[in-house]
C-alpha cells in the first residue's frame, strides 16, 4: 500500500517537474517576443522612444503584480485557478497587439502579458524547485529551457513576418495558449476545502531574514539590467545603425544562445556550494561587457559584447532564487520576484525618458547602475556567508 502510494507521489512529482520545464520553455518564447514586438510596433506606428519604453515598463508592472497575486490568490481560489486566470494574458495580450495600434489597448495588452510572465515564473519555480533534491541545478536547467524558448523566438517571428505584419503576434499568442494548456494539466492543486475550526496562515517568517532582502535587491539589479537589454537592444542597434532590418532581430538569438550555453554549464558542471563567489564574477562580467556594448560601433564587437553580457547575467536569476533555500514557497518567490520586478519597471522607463532628452546611447548608459549594484551586493552576501562559516567553525 505504502509502496503504491510512494510510486504515485513520485509519478506526480516527476509530472509536475516536467510541466514546469515545458511551461517555462513556452514562457521564454512569450516573454522575449515582447522586445521584438515593441520594435515592430514602433516601426509600424512610429511610436516615440518614451512610449516604447513605457510598454516595456507596463509589462514589468504586470509581471510584478502577478508575482504578488500568485502568492496571495491561491489561498482564496487555489493554485490552479490562479495560474490559469493569470497566464491566459499571454495568449490574449499578443492577440491584441496583432489587432490594433491604439496606445491604450497596447498598454493593456502588455500589462496582461506581464501578468502571464510573472505568474509563469512563480509557478514554474515552485513546480520545479519543490520537486527536486538539487534546487540550484534544477532551476538552472529550468532557466536553460526558458533560454531555449527565447533563442527560438526570433526565428519564429522572422519566418512569419513575410506572411503579414500581424502573423508574428498571432504565433506568439498561440505559444501563450500552449503554455496555458500545460498549466491546465500540470497537477497544480485546486482550492483546498477548509476543515471546520481550521485556520490557515501563510508563513511570512522569511521577511525577517536580512539575507532574503539582500537577495531581493540583487534580483532587483538583475531584473533591471536584463529587462533593459531584452526590451531595448534591438531598437538600440537599429538606432545606432550597428545592425539594421531583420538582422537586428537576430541579436536576440546571440543573446539567448549565450544564455542557454551558460545555464547548461551551470546546471551540469558547477558544483560550487557557495553561489555568491560566482555571482561576484558574474557582476564584474556584466559591468565590463555592458560597457563594451555601449562603446562598440560595429556589428562584430557589439555582438561579442552582447554575448559576454548574456553569459555573465545568465546565472544570476537561478542562483539568486535558489539561495532562498528552505524559505522557497509561492509567497516567498512572489514577494522576492515582485520586489525584483521593480527594477524591470523603473530602468526600461528611465532609458526611454533619457533617450528622448539626450539620445538613446545616453539612455542605455543608465543600465550600468544595476550592473555595478549586483556586483556590490554579491560581495556583501559573500562576506556574510564567510562570517557565518567562520562563526560555525
Amino acid at each position: 500500500m505504502n509502496t503504491n502510494m510512494d510510486r504515485q507521489n513520485a509519478s506526480k512529482s516527476r509530472h509536475a517537474y516536467r510541466s514546469g520545464m515545458i511551461a517555462f520553455f513556452l514562457s521564454g518564447i512569450c516573454s522575449i517576443a515582447s522586445g521584438i514586438i515593441v520594435s515592430l510596433l514602433r516601426d509600424r506606428y512610429q511610436f516615440s522612444f518614451s512610449f516604447s519604453g513605457t510598454l516595456v515598463s507596463v509589462m514589468s508592472i504586470g509581471n510584478m503584480a502577478a508575482l504578488l497575486l500568485a502568492g496571495i490568490l491561491p489561498g482564496m481560489i487555489g493554485e490552479k485557478a490562479t495560474t490559469l486566470i493569470l497566464t491566459m494574458g499571454a495568449c490574449l495580450g499578443y492577440m491584441i497587439t496583432a489587432m490594433t495600434g491604439n496606445p491604450m489597448f497596447l498598454a493593456a495588452a502588455f500589462l496582461i502579458i506581464g501578468l502571464a510572465k510573472g505568474c509563469a515564473a512563480n509557478k514554474c519555480t515552485v513546480l520545479v524547485g519543490n520537486n527536486t533534491d538539487d534546487k540550484p541545478r534544477a532551476l538552472s536547467l529550468m532557466n536553460a529551457w526558458f533560454a531555449l524558448g527565447a533563442l527560438l523566438c526570433p526565428f519564429l517571428i522572422a519566418s512569419l513576418q513575410g506572411m503579414g505584419q500581424s502573423m508574428p503576434m498571432f504565433s506568439v499568442s498561440f505559444a501563450g495558449l500552449c503554455m496555458w494548456v500545460v498549466f491546465l494539466f500540470s497537477g497544480l492543486p485546486g482550492k483546498q476545502p477548509m476543515v471546520p475550526g481550521e485556520t490557515r496562515k501563510t508563513d511570512y517568517t522569511f521577511l525577517k531574514s536580512h539575507v532574503f532582502w539582500l537577495l531581493a535587491l540583487l534580483l532587483f539589479c538583475e531584473n533591471a539590467a536584463e529587462y533593459v537589454v531584452n526590451g531595448w537592444v534591438v531598437t538600440y542597434y537599429k538606432n545606432e545603425q550597428i545592425l539594421s532590418g531583420t538582422l537586428a532581430t537576430y541579436t536576440v538569438t546571440v543573446q539567448w544562445a549565450s544564455t542557454l550555453v551558460a545555464r547548461l554549464l551551470l546546471a551540469f558542471l558547477m558544483r560550487n556550494r557557495n553561489p555568491f563567489k560566482a555571482l561576484v564574477v558574474m557582476g564584474i562580467g556584466m559591468t565590463l561587457a555592458y560597457g563594451g556594448l555601449l562603446v562598440a560601433g560595429t556589428a562584430v564587437p557589439a555582438l561579442i559584447a552582447l554575448a559576454l553580457f548574456s553569459i555573465s547575467v545568465a546565472g544570476a536569476y537561478p542562483m539568486g532564487v535558489a539561495s532562498v533555500g528552505e524559505m522557497l514557497s509561492s509567497a516567498s518567490v512572489g514577494i522576492l520576484l515582485a520586489f525584483a520586478g521593480v527594477g524591470g519597471i523603473v530602468f526600461p522607463w528611465l532609458v526611454g525618458i533619457i533617450a528622448d532628452a539626450a539620445g538613446l546611447r545616453a539612455g542605455m548608459a543608465v543600465n550600468l547602475i544595476p550592473c555595478v549594484g549586483l556586483t556590490v551586493l554579491s560581495l556583501v552576501l559573500l562576506t556574510h556567508r564567510k562570517k557565518e562559516e567562520n562563526a560555525g567553525a
